[in-house]
């Protein structure tokens, strides 16, 4: 696995592999921020643990580069936990195991991290370089950012010296993002009292696996299949055609990942049994026959298990199964004067039923406002309809395009400078922490760009190994070139 760390340039790759080594599942993060503060003390800048759980580092100016404009670099420490359904990794405890395969760098079992570790790589072997030229630099490595950006929500304001925002979380070498789409929670939720199962009945659990899932934001676009809207297709049919009754469903796990797995259990009388093993069948070649330009691994099978004692009282199951089924999930919108980049999409990401509670949880996003309200009142509208109660938590505001920045200009010359081709502007219906701290630090010239990596948020993340040694050399030549204050 260390082989990694022989890749150039080697200072970002030592770095990454270091990082693959430390846990930092969203929401358990105390490892790694213990890690970066020992980093910046044996780097010998400034580290500190602000009261969100950002790490901060600064490093002063090189001589003679104490007047220009202060840079801020800025990624986000935490990593989408995803694993095989083999995989036996406890990513509280169990480090990434990385490996090359051809071009690219992977992760056996899991996701590789590198959404966002190979920019958190970067930040920390630009603390750590003596040699490199550059002004005032500082790090901003933000804490739960894939979980609801929770460390830059709560960035205090004050905290931050810089100018100038460089964020290291775009996915796609040679493209500049200067804006992105907002994003909110919406959960809907349901009590209720089980009924007891018919114990002439049996029971059968019913899986549904292999699909790519994805990125919420940067892949919705693509047509993958969501394994709760698939599997709500197949089970309101058998409630119908079998006299099923749902016992329990429980399909997704990260709500900014394209649920890639589900499983529902069912009761039904035992002489239709027979006959829902040929609905599966028969599902089964229907899913792989309509996904088959998308999808190349799908399974969907059934299983006969205990009977449980009790199950979703039929009325309830009806209203959760059409909810689902009507749940709006996928693009909404095109961005009109941009007609390649998606505007306004949901993700119907998690479905949780068991003993007498439902939970749906869905994430929103749009690069309007209006829209991703309008997208709100529509799922809620829906959930209302199966007498649901709708919360939203978590919103954050789109990122607006400021296509005369200052150093995306710089940007964009230094690249052709040094590559001889012309950088890509662009702007990302994935939701970046760019927009929340300018609500906070509204004085900052923000630019995103990154070495290219595919599939976050799978377990088929991977990082093109050919893409991080220009994008260092950018970021180095981009440091010293940053002008002079005022």
């Amino acid at each position: 696995m260390s082989e990694i760390k022989n890749l150039k340039p080697e200072c970002i790759w030592k770095n990454f592999y270091a990082l693959t080594q430390v846990p930092r599942p969203s929401g358990h993060l105390e490892k790694v921020q213990q890690f970066l503060l020992d980093f910046a003390k044996n780097a010998g800048v400034e580290g500190f643990k602000d009261e969100a759980g950002n790490i901060v580092m600064r490093k002063p100016a090189s001589a003679g580069m104490e007047n220009r404009k202060g840079v801020i670099l800025q990624a986000h420490m935490d990593m989408v936990p995803q694993k095989t359904p083999e995989s036996t990794h406890n990513f509280e405890t169990d480090p990434i195991e990385p490996w090359i395969d051809g071009e690219w760098v992977k992760a056996k079992g899991t996701t590789l991290g590198a959404d966002n570790g190979l920019g958190v790589a970067a930040i920390l072997s630009v603390m750590e370089d003596k040699t490199l030229v550059h002004g005032p630099v500082e790090a901003l490595i933000t804490a739960d950012e894939e979980t609801g950006m929770y460390g830059a929500n709560d960035l205090p304001t004050g905290e931050l010296n810089g100018d100038i925002l460089l964020n290291l979380d775009s996915e796609t070498w040679g493209k500049f993002v200067i804006g992105s789409a907002g994003g909110i929670d919406v959960t809907a939720t349901m009590e209720f009292k089980n009924v007891d199962t018919d114990t002439d009945d049996v029971a059968v659990k019913v899986t549904l696996k292999g699909l790519r899932g994805g990125h919420s934001g940067l892949e919705i676009h693509e047509g993958r299949g969501n394994a709760n809207k698939m599997m709500a297709r197949f089970v309101r049919e058998v409630i119908e055609t079998e006299e099923a009754r749902l016992v329990s469903w429980h399909g997704g796990n990260m709500r900014n990942a394209i649920p890639f797995k589900a499983e529902v259990v069912l009761t039904l009388p035992k002489g239709n049994m027979e006959s829902l093993k040929e609905d599966v069948e028969e599902w089964r070649a229907d899913f792989i026959d309509e996904y088959k330009q998308i999808e190349s691994g799908i399974e969907f099978f059934a299983e006969e298990v205990e009977l449980p004692k009790t199950e979703v009282p039929c009325e309830i199951q009806d209203n959760l199964v059409n909810a689902i089924l009507a749940c709006h999930d996928g693009v909404v919108r095109m961005i009109p004067s941009y007609p390649s980049v998606v505007e306004t999409s949901s993700n119907l990401a998690i479905i949780d039923i068991e003993d007498g509670k439902a939970a749906l949880k869905i994430l929103a996003r749009s690069s309007r406002e209006d829209m991703k309200q309008y997208v709100v009142d529509m799922l809620e509208s829906c959930f209302n309809m199966a007498g649901m109660k709708v919360e939203t938590a978590g919103s954050y505001g789109g990122w607006d395009p400021n296509p005369d920045s200052e150093i995306l200009h710089l940007l964009l010359k230094e690249y052709k400078e040094l590559f001889g081709t012309d950088g890509i502007i662009q702007v990302d219906h994935a939701g970046l922490e760019c927009s929340v701290i300018l609500g906070k630090y509204p004085h900052l010239d923000v630019v995103s760009l990154g070495p290219t990596m595919k599939s976050p948020h799978t377990t088929t993340e991977r990082a093109l190994i050919e893409t991080v040694e220009p994008f260092w050399q950018l970021l180095q030549k981009t440091l010293r070139d940053i002008p002079a204050k005022g």
